[in-house]
């Protein structure tokens, strides 16, 4: 999906204007002799300055007594002028998204840009002195998809740009005016932006996702029992139906035992049938080696496996739970070797994020929306040590033999794992376990430690640092990254 841009209002949107500009506007008076009355003038602001002038001098007298409020305004308005509660936070938002954002405001643009200064707002962009539908041009122009304003002529604008039209209710207008005026979402005020955003993201990405199963027609899911290969399945059931998806769960040594059953009754769950493939990958001279790209000859497997599987059961793809999150994570030598075999990746392309998985995961009642990463037992061996059977049926006896003394002592782990580093078993815990007073009082790391021994590591330690995803990449040589 093309990356997300959203505009946004100034005036009573991010900012309270109305201490400023009634500053202003007594100044002006002063110099003209005029008793503006400035609670009157400031009840709705957002049309242009003119407008609000004309009503008040001589028609021939407002364009320069404009020039001369905008000379005035930085001496008079910036300081005085706050962000709105939920300002800052809205933006990050828009940030927390990978998005792009941009001030469309009538306001003089060196004034705006002022503001944005004064207040530390994170904006990529600046256009001033447009208003109404003006606005939707700018908006057209710089690819936005969502305006937020406070202003029905902010409606207009987004209505004018096709873009989703987003109103808070901290200006003059009111809900209903602003509903009259056609916008679609209605917000008391910014502190609300952020969950809607979210939704909407979410909304729009599910709709992405069902058109881009559609398209295939016919898949068989790289099923690992995941979070996101989980999802992926359920989606595919609900875009094809269950006769038109299969999950396919790879027997291997690296599939942890634990995995398998409930892998198996999710999918029964869903009617799903559910195929059980042997692969061979510690048949891989690549794969044994573990020198750095080990993924690539593990997934090269995988796909040699399934492709010709699909085939044989009349499904048109196989799909990875590739995320847009794993595509951006730089050194993924697995995505490529599935990229090479033609597998499809439906969430990246409608452009899921761990995190939107998850929380779309939830909406449905899927059990997995909350299970933790388990990645494959041979991301537990350093890079540099052969991948064998018996190095991952070590590993996984050792992280069952902690997860029981965790478990015996009232404090189970979410995030657990036991990396081979030779002789040595290091213990990755969930960093709130490591100050709690199980481990911090020292009993209960001998009690752990014992554990992983007792599972055939020669030696065992605790890492001070806790959980770290895909920590061994941290000492992968710079030619692999």
């Amino acid at each position: 999906m093309d990356q997300l841009v959203v505009g946004f209002d100034l005036d009573m949107t991010l900012i309270d204007t109305v201490p400023g500009f009634a500053a202003t506007l007594v100044a002006l008076g002063g110099e003209l002799g005029v008793d503006f009355p400035t609670a009157e003038m400031t009840a709705r602001l957002g049309p242009p300055l003119d407008h609000l002038l004309r009503d008040h001098l001589p028609a021939a007298a407002v364009d320069a007594a404009g020039d001369r409020f905008r000379a005035l305004y930085p001496d008079h308005a910036i300081a005085p002028t706050l962000a709105f509660p939920g300002a800052h936070e809205a933006l990050a938002a828009v940030r927390r998204h990978g998005g792009r954002i941009v001030l469309v405001t009538g306001k003089y643009a060196p004034n705006a840009q002022r503001h944005v200064d004064h207040l530390g707002f994170d904006i990529d962009h600046v256009e001033g002195w447009v208003w109404g539908a003006g606005k939707g041009e700018v908006l057209r122009a710089e690819g936005a998809s969502v305006y937020v304003g406070d202003h029905v002529h902010d409606v207009e604008g987004a209505l004018a740009a096709g873009v989703t039209s987003v109103s808070v209710l901290t200006g003059g207008c009111t809900r209903e005016e602003l509903e009259a005026a056609g916008t679609h979402v209605v917000l008391d005020d910014l502190t609300d932006f952020p969950a809607w955003l979210d939704g909407h993201l979410l909304d729009l990405r599910l709709v992405a996702l069902e058109e881009r199963l559609r398209e295939l027609g016919s898949v068989l899911v790289a099923f690992s029992g995941g979070a996101d290969s989980a999802f992926l399945l359920a989606a595919a059931v609900r875009a094809l139906g269950a006769d038109h998806v299969a999950a396919a769960t790879a027997y291997s040594d690296s599939l942890p035992e634990a995995e398998r059953d409930p892998a198996r009754d999710f999918a029964e769950d869903l009617g799903v049938r559910l195929l059980t493939p042997e692969t061979h990958e510690m048949e891989r001279d690549g794969y044994r080696a573990n020198d750095g790209d080990r993924c690539y000859f593990c997934k090269a497997e995988l796909l040699d496996v399934l492709t010709p599987l699909a085939a044989e059961h009349g499904l048109a793809a196989v799909a990875t739970g590739t995320n847009a999150d794993d595509a951006r994570a730089g050194f993924r030598p697995g995505i490529r070797a599935a990229s090479e075999r033609g597998a499809a990746t439906p969430l990246q392309d409608a452009g899921f994020t761990k995190e939107q998985v998850r929380a779309a995961s939830r909406r449905w009642g899927l059990p997995t929306w909350d299970k933790p990463a388990a990645a494959c037992l041979s991301s537990r061996v350093a890079y540099g040590l052969e991948v064998s059977p018996h190095r991952l049926a070590r590993i996984e006896r050792a992280e069952a033999a902690v997860r029981r003394v965790l478990a015996a002592a009232g404090t189970p782990a979410r995030d657990l794992r036991v990396r081979d580093l030779g002789d040595r078993g290091s213990v990755e815990l969930d960093a709130d376990l490591l100050t709690g007073p199980l481990l911090a009082g020292g009993s209960g790391e001998a009690a752990v430690l014992d554990a992983v021994r007792g599972a055939g590591f020669a030696e065992a330690v605790l890492d001070p640092r806790g959980f770290r995803s895909g920590s061994m990449n941290e000492a992968l040589d710079q030619r692999f990254r």
